[in-house]
């Protein structure tokens, strides 16, 4: 599991550690590889945004180790699953995406059961308020649908 955003400091390093601690939970985490990464640079190095960090901390996630990085033509052959956040990140990946590459590439929101409209977890980089609880609250609703679509192809 690749987990995709702009910058690698908000949304994709939440969805990652949500997504570990809750694989773990299932006992799946054995069988995945679970990553995050931006489509853009310029974070490259550095923490998850402290916003981020506190949103996570205060549901038992923990963010602490992450640094940002971008990502690269190998992360295609390492993943089955590229995740983005938004339509700007799902239309990065499928241009990145090597004409071999022959898993998944979705928008995240699209396993959560009751996406409603949108299938976009917004960017709250720039947003005020309890934005990145929420963010935190709409994650975990798509990693358990998520985790749910695994574990229903892993008994197969």
């Amino acid at each position: 599991m690749l987990f995709v955003c702009l910058g690698n400091i908000c949304r994709s390093p939440s969805a990652e550690g949500i997504f570990h601690q809750r694989a773990t939970q299932r006992g799946l985490v054995e069988q995945l590889h679970i990553d995050s990464c931006g489509t853009a640079a310029f974070n490259q190095g550095n923490e998850a945004d402290p916003r981020a960090l506190a949103a996570c901390k205060h549901r038992g996630y923990d963010l602490s180790g992450h640094r940002a990085r971008q990502i690269t033509d190998a992360d295609f052959a390492h993943f089955d699953y590229l995740l983005g956040m938004d339509q700007q990140n799902l239309s990065s990946l499928q241009a990145w995406q090597p004409a071999d590459f022959d898993g998944t590439i979705a928008l995240l929101r699209s396993y959560e059961a009751q996406a409603g409209g949108s299938r976009q977890i917004g960017d709250p980089y720039y947003q005020e308020g309890d934005i990145f609880d929420e963010m935190v609250s709409l994650l975990e609703r798509c990693c358990d649908g998520l985790l749910d679509h695994l574990q229903t192809r892993l008994e197969q």
